[in-house]
């Protein structure tokens, strides 16, 4: 059985995106290293699909995977993945026995982190491959940058533990207006000069995001982590002349077709209510799909290679929209992003419409959504 609701990945696009970013790094530094590529699959690869999503950029180069926790990374590994598996997450509360048993590459954010680790390789009589991560000024996770002469010397000193890179992370890399990024990478270079101090000698680093890749060369140091730019999107409210391909689009059928006389409304809270008769056509797919409830009044879906404005409201399991003058029945294609004749809906058009990022669309996706790998 397939539900009506399909996510369509085409991995060519994943592919050739990666290859884009990666030609782009080589031409544009006329001369100087490269940085290679750790590929952010985190959030189910953005609701792409981490496994199949994984394997694609593995094969096509990627230096490393990067995910949020220990459980996605042992999702990697069971699909398959061989390359080094990076976890940016918090690991000082977490069962540290999936790091070791499944190979993976756990970062150092804090002092009871470190501590968790040293103990967990000293257990298992391993040395662990770590990355450290410097809070330059985002106030997460991360050693912070003034204070590292009163935190780093006991993670230096663990035995078992070696630091194999360090990297921060940018709060405002999507806002060109905005004086913390440039703060953030002075305070980065700072703390990169002072680790030697306190008994930390890497000179591998990172620190750009897909925004930041873009927007400045000097922080894409040895390796540069994009995530949404992988997926064919780019951070708004940034540009790019790159050729990135959206990744994902997302189709649905029409289920039903049915007029409402003047004055009535449509679905919970009966809302839209108009002077004049409509035609509206239900979609199986709602909140729980990962729609937003936004959406009603606000983003549209195609059909038949036009527009239909979204009414009512998004429901759990259905959504409405208003095809008064098409010619529609039922089991006519309905796109919510993507391409449909010469009609287009993209993620970043529908995240401004109700006032969010594409990120939170795309990681939203159901479960219950079949990705369909293309």
């Amino acid at each position: 059985m397939i539900r009506q609701t399909v996510a369509h990945v085409a991995l060519d696009a994943v592919r050739a995106n990666f290859r884009a970013i990666s030609e782009f790094l080589a031409v544009s530094r006329d001369g100087l290293p490269v940085p290679r590529i750790i590929a952010v699959v985190k959030a189910n690869a953005y609701g792409h699909g981490a496994a199949s999503i994984g394997l694609a950029l593995e094969a096509e180069g990627a230096a490393m995977l990067a995910c949020a926790d220990i459980e996605e990374g042992i999702e990697l590994r069971q699909a398959g993945v061989r390359a080094p598996i990076l976890v940016f997450g918090a690991l000082s509360v977490s069962d540290l026995a999936g790091i070791v048993s499944h190979g993976l590459t756990p970062t150092i954010s804090t002092p009871s982190a470190a501590r968790a680790l040293q103990a967990t390789a000293a257990k298992h009589g391993v040395r662990m491959q770590c990355h450290l991560k410097i809070d330059t000024g985002m106030n997460r996770l991360g050693f912070r940058h003034d204070n590292l002469r009163g935190t780093l010397p006991e993670v230096a000193a663990s035995p078992n533990l070696d630091i194999a890179a360090v990297y921060t992370h940018f709060a405002t890399a999507d806002n060109p207006d905005h004086p913390a990024f440039t703060l953030q990478r002075e305070r980065f270079e700072e703390a990169l000069s002072a680790l030697p101090g306190v008994g930390i000698d890497t000179r591998v680093r990172h620190a750009a995001n897909s925004a930041a890749l873009l927007r400045d060369q000097r922080v894409w140091y040895d390796f540069v982590r994009p995530g949404l730019m992988l997926y064919g999107i780019v951070p708004p409210p940034l540009a790019s002349t790159l050729a990135l391909r959206p990744a994902l689009s997302l189709t649905s059928r029409i289920v039903a077709v049915k007029g409402i006389r003047p004055g009535e409304g449509a679905g919970y809270g009966l809302r839209s209510v108009g002077d004049h008769a409509a035609t509206l056509a239900i979609v199986p797919a709602g909140y729980a799909d990962g729609l937003d409830l936004r959406l009603a009044g606000r983003g549209y879906m195609l059909v038949r290679g036009r527009r239909a404005p979204i009414v009512g409201s998004v429901c759990m399991d259905m959504t409405t929209i208003d095809v008064t003058g098409m010619e529609v029945a039922p089991g006519d294609e309905v796109v919510m992003i993507g391409e449909q004749g010469e009609e287009s809906i993209g993620v970043r058009e529908t995240a401004a419409a109700i006032g969010t990022i594409p990120y939170e669309l795309l990681c939203r996706l159901g479960a219950r959504i079949q990705r369909k790998y293309e």
